[in-house]
């Protein structure tokens, strides 16, 4: 039986509403899932997020036995759909594909969030990491990271780096970049969305720019681009003759996104533990990890509620000080 599916916005708030007459809390857990649940992806359709919830939600619906309705909910840097998820029942019945962007960049980088990102979820487990790619043009006279932090320093202003918006993980890529370097001054280009950025280094108006594996690598292979380094502490497997920044002297350096399910707060514990083991078991399935790692992404089999909420909490410190020193706010 097929148990993954994909409805549109109306018909998703038809099944919510029908949904509202389930059993109360004791024989709802007891019986759980006794119906179709919801993933929600806060970002469109066709995207890495996209991506790995309906790879997830395919899988996990044949674990659990039920339909999973993956509906994806865009807008805001995802703020509109973890708010949905953030007001839903406590029931095990509705879902958040969370990313880096959505619950430890947002916290700072919004004056107001129509949510508590520390209150209003409790992690559930942890999907995978998506590496980044530090990409040049191919008219920029540079092979590696060293002789491109040597331009940019002997040349400031003269060269721009493109992002995939103001506050974006591939902005604050570049942020951190230029921290750990000891300070460039480079002129930031904001795109909206990751295409029009690559479009834009391909067409050389910015000289360079940080994107993630799934969209940047086939560009790198294609020869299209220059790629520099991985933006992770260790190689790209589809790419190991790439050095990561870090073995190029930028100490320390790590940017990448990440994907975890988030549930609403006040969801119960067998419930969670019940959804963390459909994650994990799903992830354990090989065509699964191969479907993932085929989209650019690299599974994290094993987590658990708490390991998933220590792994937030540091992204959230990780985060916090870069998005003020980059002075990116959104009202």
């Amino acid at each position: 039986m097929h148990k993954h599916l994909r409805l549109s916005a109306a018909a998703a708030a038809v099944i919510a509403a029908a949904l509202a007459f389930s059993d109360g809390p004791v024989a709802a857990q007891d019986n759980y899932p006794s119906h179709p649940m919801q993933m929600i992806i806060p970002f469109a359709a066709g995207g890495p997020t996209d991506i790995v919830g309906c790879i997830m939600g395919a899988k996990m619906g044949e674990v659990l036995g039920q339909t999973v309705v993956v509906e994806d909910r865009a807008g805001a840097g995802g703020t509109i759909g973890a708010a949905d998820v953030a007001k839903a029942a406590p029931d095990g019945y509705t879902m958040l594909m969370a990313t880096v962007s959505t619950n430890a960049i947002n916290p700072g980088l919004y004056r107001r969030l129509p949510y508590n990102s520390a209150t209003a979820f409790v992690p559930v487990g942890r999907i995978g990491v998506t590496p980044t790619i530090l990409m040049a043009s191919l008219s920029l006279p540079v092979t590696d990271v060293k002789s491109l932090v040597a331009l940019l320093k002997a040349n400031p202003g003269k060269y721009s780096y493109g992002s995939s918006g103001v506050g974006s993980i591939l902005h604050l890529c570049g942020e951190e970049f230029k921290a750990d370097v000891g300070g460039l001054d480079i002129v930031h280009v904001p795109y909206k969305g990751s295409a029009p950025m690559d479009l834009g280094l391909l067409g050389g108006e910015v000289a360079l720019a940080f994107d993630a594996t799934p969209t940047a690598m086939p560009l790198a292979l294609a020869g299209k681009v220059r790629a520099l380094g991985a933006g992770m502490a260790t190689r790209i497997p589809a790419m190991p003759n790439l050095p990561t920044l870090q073995e190029q002297g930028i100490k320390g350096f790590e940017c990448y996104t990440w994907n975890a399910i988030l549930a609403p707060a006040g969801t119960p514990k067998p419930i969670v533990d019940k959804l963390n083991d459909a994650i994990n078991k799903s992830l354990a399935d090989p065509k699964v990890s191969a479907a993932l790692e085929k989209a650019g992404i690299d599974p994290t089999p094993g987590s658990t509620p708490e390991s998933t909420t220590e792994f937030i909490n540091a992204e959230l410190k990780k985060w916090a000080p870069i998005i003020k020193a980059s002075g990116a706010q959104v009202d």
